[in-house]
């Protein structure tokens, strides 16, 4: 079995954990039965974690949200989708492996499915520049939205990224202009959009191909105008702030929820996403379903303008007054 990464605030289900392995190897290699003993500790574990995970700072939450075994975009695109066929490059400069996509079914209905890719080891991660796009990344996945809608297909986007690369190269290539093209075309785009914040959805980076008629969010991603270390560092000059940051920036679904930026939050696995693979993509196919069903029968230009009606909502709120 994978060795499996705890973090900090995690150490105590570590500790458990590493107890249960041990028993189990001394029974695996004796024939002293401990059955009993290792259920015990197992449902102590789960206990442990549900405690812990009941309770959590903002600032685990990011944590948890940049967790390396959390699924990324391809484990959920071949856990949800059928016959996905690839598409690649943006017809001006080159192919970014930071966001891929393509043609797929959904509950057998053709669609457009795209996405921020991280990378599981060292050289994947390099490959896919830890999921930070340059210009021709949101510029693939304009091409593949733009396709979407020639043949009227749903597109469904995966956001999970730190944020836009911020490299000179791909300022030279315009990656404002890139984002900021996309965000005007997204609003516009006469398909629905159904996007899910499955880990870090960081700044602009993430708005890229975030406009939609659905937002779902993971129970234990991250949705911010700016990184914790990166807010941080601006107001207090040092990134060893990024925990009182994090509480003040309000990226947790449940807040983001509370202020209408995202319509759903999907829960997941006791322990998070990267706990049970397989239980995260059953409940997130139910909300993705639902998500469609919701958008599927209107109309383009009544899919307009419940969009723009959307995005016109947002910062909006009541001022009231405490009673006498």
């Amino acid at each position: 079995m994978a060795k499996r990464t705890f973090l900090d605030f995690e150490q105590p289900i570590a500790e458990l954990e590493a107890k249960i392995e041990e028993l189990r190897y001394v029974q695996s290699e004796s024939a002293v039965d401990i059955t009993d003993e290792i259920d015990q500790l197992s449902k102590k574990s789960q206990q442990l974690t549900k405690d812990i995970y009941s309770d959590l700072t903002p600032w685990q939450i990011t944590k948890i949200a940049r967790h390396p075994e959390r699924p990324y975009t391809l484990d959920y695109v071949n856990a949800l989708f059928t016959d996905f066929v690839e598409m690649h490059g943006d017809r001006h400069f080159a192919d970014d492996q930071s966001i891929v996509g393509g043609l797929a079914r959904f509950n057998g209905q053709p669609c457009m499915v795209l996405g921020h890719q991280k990378g599981r080891d060292t050289k994947e991660r390099a490959l896919r520049n830890f999921g930070m796009s340059k210009p021709e990344g949101y510029r693939k996945a304009l091409r593949l939205m733009k396709t979407a809608e020639k043949f009227k297909l749903p597109v469904f986007t995966f956001v999970d990224t730190p944020g836009a690369y911020p490299g000179i190269d791909a300022e030279e290539r315009g990656q404002s202009e890139a984002i900021g093209r996309n965000i005007f075309e997204m609003a516009q785009l006469e398909v629905p959009i159904i996007t899910t914040i499955i880990g870090e959805g960081g700044s602009g980076g993430a708005l890229a191909i975030s406009v939609a008629d659905q937002v779902l969010m993971l129970q234990y991603s991250v949705y911010s105008v700016i990184s914790p270390e990166g807010c941080a560092s601006i107001l207090w000059k040092t990134g060893e702030k990024a925990e009182l940051a994090a509480e003040a920036l309000g990226i947790t679904a449940h807040r983001l929820k509370a202020l209408n930026l995202v319509d759903k939050i999907v829960n997941e696995p006791v322990g998070g996403a990267h706990r049970d693979h397989e239980q995260m993509m059953a409940f997130l196919k139910r909300a993705l379903a639902d998500a469609v069903r919701q958008v599927s029968d209107l109309k383009p230009r009544e899919l307009l303008d419940r969009r723009y009606e959307r995005l016109q909502s947002y910062g909006r709120f009541t001022d009231t007054k405490a009673g006498k």
